[in-house]
């Protein structure tokens, strides 16, 4: 049994992108960022209120690098707070099976855009005859659909997701936005992460859907997918504003087809100047925002040659 400890901090607004940045150098898969006193089936497309207070968690297996890893992050918490007033660190170590029973306490089922339900393993709901359900046990892996990030991004792959089309997950976690796009007419998904349990919770996740023949999910990067000369219809990669802006200066666009279309979440308001300028140098025109409270996602389309 995997044992792993939560680190978390509860900060406001305008620490939170560097509390993340942080917390994303030591934790094993990325962080998750929750507006806290917001309960996900009280959020809506026009009411969600902007963050006062935001939790960023990360978790750290257990093992012989812990104390350093520990160390490291507080020194680096220690300097951010030299600059701007910080908290203390919260710890707790659960198990792997802990972990994920604990999101099964708040997590529940959410309509999204015009068709999508997303809903977990473990809950049955009544559906109508247009809903599009995406079950879901995200293990693990990060993505439940509840986060304004993942919300935004599949309220944008409803509408860009062609039947035929090609899309690529880049940084897939619990394969959310994959099924989604499989579901909603997509003849093949890519879905890559550079975690081996999220690339393991979208295959399963995927069987639980039925779509396992057409989502491919592998532990790779944009430098796999740049290696393999394969390009996309449609790109969604929800990931946070530094990766997004390293992966443009490696040659981000050219994994979209001429005429095709990405999606990039995980952006707050005050970084869009920046995202949609690096877009741009990597060849993608963004022309397009959808916004949730103060998360933002990025529609952008690689211009026919």
């Amino acid at each position: 049994m995997s044992a792993w400890l939560e680190v978390s901090l509860q900060v406001d607004g305008e620490a939170a992108e560097a509390t993340a940045e942080v917390l994303q150098r030591y934790g094993y898969q990325g962080v998750a960022i929750e507006q806290e006193g917001i309960m996900p089936d009280a959020w809506s497309d026009d009411e969600l209120p902007p963050p006062q207070k935001l939790i960023i968690r990360a978790y750290l297996p257990v093992d012989d690098e812990l104390e350093t890893k520990k160390a490291n992050l507080e020194a680096a918490l220690g300097y951010m707070n030299l600059m701007y007033p910080m908290p203390q660190p919260v710890y707790r170590q659960v198990a792997e099976e802990d972990w994920a029973e604990a999101w099964k306490a708040h997590y529940h089922p959410v309509r999204l855009g015009r068709r999508l339900l997303v809903r977990p393993l473990w809950i049955d709901v009544e559906t109508g005859p247009d809903d599009i359900v995406v079950a879901l046990d995200p293990g693990m892996a990060f993505g439940t659909g509840t986060h304004p990030t993942t919300h935004l991004c599949l309220e944008a792959l409803e509408d860009l997701t062609q039947p035929g089309a090609q899309v690529l997950d880049l940084g897939c976690g619990s394969g959310i936005l994959a099924i989604a796009a499989a579901k909603l007419g997509a003849a093949h998904v890519l879905a890559v992460d550079n975690d081996p349990i999220a690339v393991r919770t979208t295959i399963e996740n995927a069987a639980q859907n039925g779509v396992s023949d057409r989502i491919t999910a592998q532990e790779g990067s944009l430098d796999t997918v740049l290696g393999s000369a394969r390009r996309f219809d449609l790109v969604a990669a929800n990931l946070i504003a530094k990766i997004i802006l390293n992966m443009s200066e490696q040659g981000l666009g050219e994994i979209v087809r001429p005429g095709g279309v990405a999606v990039f979440s995980g952006i707050i308001q005050e970084q869009v100047a920046e995202i949609e300028a690096a877009l741009r140098k990597c060849g993608l025109e963004p022309y397009r925002q959808r916004a949730m409270g103060d998360w933002v996602a990025i529609e952008a389309r690689r211009p026919h040659a």
